[in-house]
């Protein structure tokens, strides 16, 4: 897939086609059958860009929703006026999509680039002390013909390791997260990469959805254990090639459910899917509930 510019563009681009480890002994112990202890999130930018802040947060709330991603926010007004309405909405903004990741890259040869991209992250950190958030996501490296792959691991690593006083002086952990940027390829290469900052600052951030075309969800789950603090949730069909609603797709949700169990994941899941209006919303929150905190 051609290197995207934006995130939201990756997941358009695709809508149209078609329209850790061994899990330590003190993880908590959940029964087979029960409701998965899981925060259901929302990305800010699936709800109505027609509505303000506060009534797309209340919208949020009302069909179920528990937590908001808000992306990246350099003008400190909006950002103050997201934190305002998220307040008197009465919901939780839990985690920032950091938005410089891709167009400038830590992996890049460019300074100037990396530059730009530690100054998003920044931003991404502040934002989420302001927001009370604890999570900033982040996409660590992009392989491409001018950077290749141990490059991208030993830059990367170099440049985040310049944002880790930060991110401990906030109190905001850095999630690192795999999507199809042509690296972090194997459960086991994104738990080692993890596992090398040695940093209670530095985990992993999972989505269901992202490696199904190559792998399976539930095996990367359990690869990455308690390394994982927060997740996405969406589906991808392999005949077609395509990115689907929740159910419709190849993931096998059961299957999923039994692997953050096992390894007592009680963080909150993101929905990463097209926007849409209160009746859309509300379907996808049940599709939540239904395929992947197992409720009836």
């Amino acid at each position: 897939m051609p290197d995207p510019v934006s995130r939201r563009g990756f997941l358009r681009s695709a809508a149209a086609m078609t329209l850790g480890t061994v899990v330590p002994a003190t993880a908590p112990a959940q029964e087979a059958g029960a409701v998965l202890p899981i925060r259901k999130g929302v990305l800010l930018d699936m709800l109505p860009q027609n509505l303000t802040y506060r009534e797309r947060f209340k919208l949020a709330r009302d069909v179920g929703f528990e937590a908001i991603q808000a992306p990246t926010t350099p003008d400190p007004h909006q950002a103050e006026a997201i934190q305002r309405a998220a307040s008197e909405a009465g919901i939780t903004i839990d985690s920032v999509m950091n938005m410089a990741h891709w167009e400038y890259p830590l992996s890049s040869p460019d300074p100037a680039v990396v530059e730009k991209s530690i100054e998003g992250m920044k931003t991404s950190l502040h934002n989420a002390k302001l927001w009370g958030a604890k999570a900033v996501l982040l996409v660590p490296a992009v392989v491409n013909e001018q950077t290749g792959y141990r490059a991208a691991w030993t830059r990367s690593q170099q440049q985040i390791r310049r944002l880790l006083p930060l991110a401990e002086e906030l109190q905001v952990i850095i999630a690192i997260e795999e999507v199809w940027n042509k690296f972090l390829l194997s459960p086991l290469e994104f738990a080692t990469y993890v596992d090398e900052f040695n940093s209670p600052w530095l985990k992993a951030w999972f989505d269901i959805g992202n490696v199904v075309l190559y792998g399976y969800p539930q095996d990367w789950i359990r690869t990455l254990g308690q390394r994982i603090v927060e997740l996405h949730v969406k589906d991808f069909r392999r005949q077609g090639y395509a990115w689907v609603n929740l159910g419709e797709g190849d993931v096998n949700w059961p299957e999923v459910r039994r692997a953050l169990r096992e390894i007592g994941y009680q963080g909150t899941a993101t929905v990463e899917l097209e926007g849409g209006g209160e009746a859309y919303l509300r379907d996808v929150s049940r599709r939540v509930d239904r395929l992947l905190l197992g409720k009836a």
